[in-house]
């Protein structure tokens, strides 16, 4: 990273904000490993880049971090990512040591999180690693294109993009969607671009603390504000990045805020969001609108969980049993043949 690049990013993280950082003892019916996360403090929720390339700085602080973690991760476990590319589209094949015999037709398509902005290449594949190892599963990740450089609606084209070409050689009762934050987002837009273009759904769908809803609506962007220790407030970065992915279209629309969406006809749906989470209120009001619309639906909310938090400490008995929820849906939904 430049020097001056740095030095933009280190002012801006230091602005003042009106946001109360509201700290509560920790948690003790947590683990351990979790309490660690719970607990960490949280340094660049209101960094505020201005230009593209300052935006791109930030992205890669974010993706330098997180590379080790994929790596080491996918090393512990024996998992091989591979590059590829589908429907002109940069892709991760993610698959574990021995994919569990039930699993052998079925696959996986992920959508990272990060806003549209943040996790760039690999750096974005912990909870796809994390899934395809615990879960078995192969896994198709994809390197969707990111903001500010690449706006709306890059990202939505290229999940759509991918998820045509994977219909043509694999039977859609096989696949399941997932995807945490802005790629639970992606899962239920992906959702709504099925529909509208008359083709078959996949046999499950996990928006997992979808971002539903842009825009700072529902009770928890005030009640989690500054409890969150992953997000922390709407008016940190999260506004900013909304802000330069939807590039001046209407935040209401379906394919930015899938709640306003027609959700009739979606396959069997899981949600998943932690008591401390920001979007909370995004998960489970978008759970109600599935409901309203006869969706069979799970809503799972973790203990003491922040947003995301349920795979940011992998090796926590909290992660090992989301993924074994996750697997069980997808188990239960999921064809084989």
């Amino acid at each position: 990273m430049k020097k001056l690049a740095l030095i933009t990013l280190l002012s801006l993280s230091l602005s003042v904000s009106a946001v109360e950082i509201r700290n509560f003892p920790t948690p003790e019916t947590i683990s351990p490993e979790l309490q660690k996360v719970v607990t960490r403090v949280n340094k660049t929720w209101n960094t505020a880049p201005q230009t593209q390339e300052e935006w791109w700085d930030f992205a890669e602080s974010f993706a330098a971090n997180n590379r080790p973690i994929v790596q080491a991760l996918a090393q512990q476990y024996n998992v091989t990512i591979e590059d590829g590319s589908m429907a002109g589209v940069h892709i991760y094949t993610v698959t574990p040591p021995q994919i569990s015999p039930e699993h052998q037709n079925q696959v996986l398509l992920f959508f990272h999180g990060g806003g549209y902005v943040f996790g760039k290449d690999y750096s974005s594949l912990t909870e796809a690693v994390l899934v395809s190892a615990l879960g078995k599963y192969k896994i198709i990740a994809v390197d969707y294109r990111l903001a500010p450089k690449y706006p709306y609606p890059a990202a939505i084209e290229d999940g759509f993009a991918v998820y045509k070409e994977l219909i043509k050689t694999i039977d859609p009762k096989n696949i399941g969607v997932f995807g945490t934050s802005a790629g639970g987002g992606m899962t239920l837009i992906l959702g709504l671009q099925i529909k509208d273009n008359n083709l078959p759904m996949p046999a499950a769908l996990a928006p997992l603390t979808p971002w539903s809803q842009m825009g700072d609506l529902g009770d928890s962007y005030k009640t989690n504000e500054g409890i969150d220790n992953s997000i922390v407030s709407y008016s940190g970065w999260l506004d900013d990045v909304e802000r330069v992915y939807a590039n001046g279209n209407d935040i209401n629309s379906l394919y930015l805020s899938p709640i306003n969406g027609d959700v009739s006809g979606f396959p069997p749906t899981l949600l998943v969001s932690g008591t401390r989470d920001l979007f909370l209120s995004n998960t489970v009001r978008m759970q109600e609108k599935l409901l309203k619309a006869d969706v069979e639906t799970n809503l799972i909310v973790y203990e003491a969980q922040s947003h995301a938090q349920y795979y940011l400490a992998p090796a926590s008995p909290e992660a090992k049993f989301h993924v074994e929820n996750l697997t069980k849906f997808f188990d239960k939904y999921l064809e084989n043949k």
